[in-house]
């Protein structure tokens, strides 16, 4: 095989891997980005709990308020109505306390009302404050292990753009120019095995003669209809083989 053909080979193999680690470090800050817009949406809902329990408590506070000041009030009535000197007096006296019985038991059912309705109000807060705790440490977790992987990511990035520079200064410039033009006009693949007559990046047949040319070639050659480099790796013969596993 032409040493600009190994090594552009090679190139077409480390740009596969740098475009791998250049989609994983941006999609790392993506993914974190979800977990933790997931993990806010949680939050604003254990505070929306949070809120109705305390919006029910308060009001359970001011109906019990309620309810003494209206007892303080019967209370006074009562004393007062002792006093009456008619009966028209003493009439008016009574109905004041009857509306004082009916407010109070208005807000004694309102209050168990409320007791009814902070009992699952009151679970759910309990229940999604373990949930959220939990769920913060799983998203920190999460973060941690993102910003080990990208540091890894970007470690082997740069290992990988320096030995990319290398075969770069190793191939002739008319070959690099030829691979960049197609890798830009072919999704980032620019070279591609000939395998049983065909292309194995576009899948078309090569003429019986091109390919024939191609295994004998000595210099690089390109698929007729998708302009990537070619290469062609003859089958290793049983005694080839043999050779191989033999040490």
């Amino acid at each position: 095989m032409l040493p600009d053909l190994r090594l552009v080979i090679r190139l077409q193999d480390v740009d596969n891997q740098i475009s791998r680690l250049n989609r994983e470090i941006a999609a790392l800050p993506k993914h974190i980005a979800e977990i933790e817009k997931k993990l806010e949406s949680h939050q604003r809902r254990l505070e929306i709990d949070r809120a109705a329990l305390a919006a029910n408590q308060k009001e359970r506070k001011k109906l019990e308020g309620d309810i003494q000041l209206q007892d303080q009030k019967k209370s006074k009535l009562k004393t007062q109505m002792l006093e009456a000197k008619t009966n028209d007096q003493y009439r008016a006296f009574q109905h004041e306390i009857e509306f004082c019985d009916t407010e109070i038991r208005k807000c004694e059912d309102r209050i168990l009302d409320l007791m009814g309705e902070s009992e699952p109000l009151d679970k759910n807060v309990k229940a999604a404050e373990i949930a959220l705790k939990e769920e913060k440490r799983q998203v920190d977790a999460e973060k941690e292990q993102a910003n080990q992987r990208t540091s890894v990511d970007k470690k082997e990035l740069d290992l990988l753009m320096a030995e990319r520079k290398q075969i770069i200064a190793g191939v002739n410039p008319s070959v690099v120019r030829k691979y960049e033009s197609v890798r830009r006009n072919r999704g980032g693949v620019a070279v591609a095995e000939a395998v049983d007559g065909r292309c194995s990046a576009c899948h078309i047949s090569m003429r019986l003669q091109y390919f024939q040319d191609l295994k004998h070639s000595d210099e690089i050659m390109s698929c007729e209809n998708c302009g990537r480099i070619l290469y062609y790796n003859p089958p290793q013969s049983v005694e080839d083989l043999a050779d191989t596993v033999a040490p």
